[in-house]
């Protein structure tokens, strides 16, 4: 695919987003990029279509900041649904209810606490995780990739399954509990699916698990407090309306370009 041109290389810095659900990080880069009047345009982090909160966007010579938001410590709120697995993880595939007793609080408190520090997780197979040059979800849908809840009858001949990857979770925090309803905060490194993490609490617990709802409220130094919603963000907008990660993140490798865009009517949003 040919490279987009900048049409607005004046643009150079952050907007902190508030997704609203429904919409994927795909659609918010691509509204951006129109408002901008076709700048240079990315994101530093996926958030799914059913999740809410925090996407980073980035813009002009400050796309040079995604690698370091993409290794960012990440905060979310998830919804629990431990009723039910879902082939998805989440409320988007098929539920299969378990015949489950309501868990002591004690022990959801001992369960989580087996998920704190550096543990092997496993995505799930919809998840865009690169499978030999393919998207999992795309080999999920062929039955030829599958988890231990894939109906025996999808799983095509040759299936595989994905191997778990290392991944870091800093704490996880319960805000409510009323079964079959957990609600947790969690603080994690790169890389975490919380939906495997609602799927492996329910293993856990020997009930059943999938995500139901999620926010992310932090990535890096930026929280709830920075974001904004994407309709807040005016047509055409100037530089004016965007962040410096110069203000708020650590130098990168000496480059070209980082910060905003230089020239008169420079500013910076705060």
């Amino acid at each position: 695919m040919p490279r987009r041109r900048n049409h607005r290389p004046d643009l150079s810095g952050l907007l902190i987003l508030d997704k609203r659900l429904g919409l994927s990080s795909a659609s918010v880069v691509s509204v951006i990029r129109g408002k901008s009047g076709g700048a240079k345009v990315g994101h530093a982090g996926t958030l799914d279509p059913l999740a809410t909160g925090i996407v980073v966007v980035c813009l002009g010579k400050a796309t040079k900041a995604v690698p370091l938001l993409m290794d960012a410590a990440k905060r979310y709120t998830a919804a629990v649904d431990l009723s039910a697995f879902s082939t998805t993880d989440d409320l988007e595939g098929d539920l299969s209810p378990v015949a489950a007793h309501p868990p002591p609080l004690e022990s959801v408190h001992a369960a989580l606490a087996r998920f704190i520090g550096e543990i092997m997780q496993t995505p799930p197979i919809h998840s865009a995780v690169s499978v030999g040059g393919r998207r999992a979800y795309s080999l999920a849908r062929g039955g030829r990739l599958v988890d231990d809840l894939t109906a025996p009858e999808a799983i095509a001949p040759g299936a595989i399954s994905l191997l778990p990857r290392r991944v870091r979770i800093d704490s996880i925090d319960v805000l409510e509990f009323e079964f079959p309803r957990l609600v947790i905060d969690v603080r994690c490194g790169k890389g975490v699916y919380i939906r495997s993490l609602a799927r492996d609490i329910g293993k856990a617990l020997t009930t059943g698990g999938h995500l139901s709802a999620l926010r992310r409220t932090e990535v890096g130094p930026f929280t709830l407090a920075h974001a904004r919603p994407l309709d807040a963000i005016p047509d055409r907008f100037g530089q004016e309306e965007l962040l410096d990660p110069a203000a708020f993140l650590p130098p990168p490798p000496p480059t070209p370009g980082w910060g905003p865009a230089e020239g008169p009517g420079s500013a910076r949003r705060s």
